[in-house]
């Protein structure tokens, strides 16, 4: 769409409302008036009708000292989309027990709008283990989730990826060596890959297909070697890993998931 589209199809009103959802999204603790106008840049008359809308709607709460925040209104809503209900309600409990069983953390996480997004968690069972909060979002181009989520898609499916991630943020530098790793990603079933957001973890991660072998998930398990005798090693993990992503992908399919 050219910016002359873009611009003839502006809704001034259902922008000022979502500006302030996204600003009180982004800061803990709430905000006054006078700081929601300073992050807009705006006066505060040219909001407060949309302001008190969202209080009246409950999607924004009032709280003391005049400062507003977010409710978890929008967290409710996000769990109304029905094929990612379905999804994490399929996937956790043999996400229970792959954690179960290798004794570490795991999450499960799809692409959204660009980005990598986490929609279910499961902690390591032992006091020990890296959880990725669920809503969280992670690069396509630098973790194990976002390799698998490229590898296992058409190349058509693969390069609306890129773009839409490109679109986002402009300034984003896709990896030279992006496609050899992909082909890697494929050949093994699996990706193994030094984190690169946190020393001493290794991001393993495997797919979760759909009926035509494209990635609409994956399970990662961000890996830390325990100090002291280790029960199981990284291959066994990955074992674990790739059979409980196998039975997700069999229940997606519409298969019996042993």
């Amino acid at each position: 769409m050219t910016d002359e589209e873009n611009d003839r199809y502006r809704a001034p009103a259902l922008d000022k409302g979502l500006d302030i959802l996204e600003l009180l999204a982004s800061v803990d603790g709430g905000l006054t008036q006078a700081d929601i106008a300073r992050g807009l840049g705006k006066s505060p008359n040219e909001f407060y009708r949309m302001l008190d809308r969202l209080v009246r709607r409950g999607y924004v709460a009032r709280q003391e000292g005049d400062r507003f925040c977010l409710t978890l209104k929008l967290f409710a809503l996000s769990h109304y989309h029905a094929p990612l209900r379905r999804l994490t309600s399929f996937a956790t409990p043999i996400m229970r027990d792959f954690a179960n069983l290798a004794r570490q953390a795991c999450h499960l996480a799809v692409f959204d709008r660009g980005a990598v997004v986490v929609i279910s968690q499961q902690d390591s069972p032992t006091y020990w283990g890296l959880s990725i909060r669920t809503g969280a979002q992670m690069s396509l181009f630098n973790t194990g989730s976002g390799h698998v989520l490229l590898a296992f898609r058409s190349n058509e499916e693969r390069q609306m990826m890129i773009e839409e991630r490109q679109r986002i943020q402009e300034d984003v530098i896709v990896p030279a060596d992006l496609q050899q790793k992909l082909t890697g990603v494929v050949e093994r079933g699996f990706e193994a890959m030094e984190s690169a957001q946190t020393r001493g973890v290794l991001n393993l991660s495997a797919p979760i297909l759909s009926a035509d072998g494209s990635a609409i998930a994956a399970l990662t398990c961000p890996y830390i070697a325990p100090v002291g005798p280790i029960e199981t090693n990284v291959d066994q993990i990955i074992d674990y890993l790739k059979q409980a992503a196998s039975r997700i992908s069999r229940v997606v399919q519409g298969k019996t998931p042993d």
